[in-house]
């Protein structure tokens, strides 16, 4: 799954061209809030961070960029946690581009992927629960909540989203 588009956006694997995006995305208030500090400030480190996303097999990261403009505005990822027994879908945009309809287009386009590809048959998605916006998408997007989980320090809700059940 290289490159995937949509009506108004085209998701492209990581690379390290994206690297000034990245150090803007990871400093955003709600990247900070949610997610956490990932101590991305310069070139160098956020080369380092895309090297070990691109090294890491069990992760998968895209770049989602509006076609009109050729612009950069958001991230989603898939990663296989420690934790967790199937991938966790992720995404994050910066702030601008939030309540546009942009993350449900480019996380819907993943999963739909995901689906006719039919490497994985579960994808979960962790959210604190204080992340109010990012679990009303998730609900949208068709996960179910499962429980609240602790992990890496923090208390999480766990969601889950069947993809198998289409094919059957």
């Amino acid at each position: 799954m290289e490159e995937i588009q949509t009506q108004r956006l085209f998701l492209s694997k990581i690379d390290y061209c994206d690297s000034t995006f990245y150090i803007e995305l990871v400093n955003t208030p709600g990247w900070l809030k949610y997610i956490g500090n990932k101590n991305i400030h310069n070139t160098l480190d956020a080369n380092n961070y895309i090297k070990n996303i691109l090294s890491n097999l069990q992760t998968s990261y895209w770049t989602v960029h509006l076609k009109a403009e050729q612009k950069p505005i958001g991230a989603i990822s898939l990663i296989k946690r420690d934790y967790l027994d199937a991938h966790d879908l992720g995404f994050a945009f910066l702030p601008l581009y939030t309540h546009m309809g942009y993350a449900y287009e480019a996380t819907h386009a993943i999963i739909e992927q995901l689906k006719r590809e039919q490497i994985h048959s579960l994808l979960y998605a962790i959210a604190i629960p204080e992340n109010k916006s990012s679990i009303q998408l998730l609900m949208r997007l068709g996960f179910r909540f499962v429980e609240a989980i602790t992990a890496e320090g923090a208390v999480l809700n766990l969601y889950k989203l069947t993809l198998k059940e289409e094919y059957n």
